[in-house]
């Protein structure tokens, strides 16, 4: 079994793609999911300018990614996302190792990442790296009534 994690290739960008619309139906029924995919659209290009992926690979298939932005001062991972059935062999926190290394060498003073109501997984997988809560953002959606019901989840 040959793992690794790198940094996205053109040649990976379909399997990519495909994982990040699997992660985001996923997020879906999540509570806060809807609001996250409606402020978080899918990306128009991999990698979008001034962001870093990387990708988690399994005898040689893609099984994982990190966006991270890079922005000033600041390092925001955008999305982390494991196959189901390749959790808790370590990818998880191998991406989010390269992303920590990478906002170090760009000179960022802070990253940033968001964990859903109730995701401990991804909560855990940042806790075990030092990335703790430094603020919890609260809100209600008031300009859609059509989404109100997908506000509380």
């Amino acid at each position: 079994m040959i793992e690794l994690v790198r940094l996205l290739d053109p040649a990976d960008v379909d399997e990519v793609r495909a994982l990040d619309a699997a992660a985001r139906e996923a997020l879906r029924p999540a509570r806060g999911g809807a609001v996250w995919l409606q402020e978080h659209p899918a990306p128009a290009a991999w990698p979008m300018p001034s962001e870093r992926v990387w990708v988690a690979e399994l005898d040689g298939l893609v099984v994982g990614f990190l966006r991270l932005a890079l922005d000033g001062a600041v390092a925001r991972v955008e999305h982390v996302y494991v196959r189901p059935e390749c959790r808790e062999l370590g990818f998880g926190d191998e991406l989010l190792a390269a992303a920590l290394e990478e906002a170090r060498r760009a000179g960022c003073a802070r990253l940033d990442a968001v964990a859903l109501p109730g995701d401990r997984d991804t909560k855990n997988l940042y806790e075990r790296a030092g990335v703790v809560a430094r603020a919890i953002v609260l809100g209600v959606i008031l300009s859609d009534p059509a989404s109100s019901a997908d506000a509380s989840r």
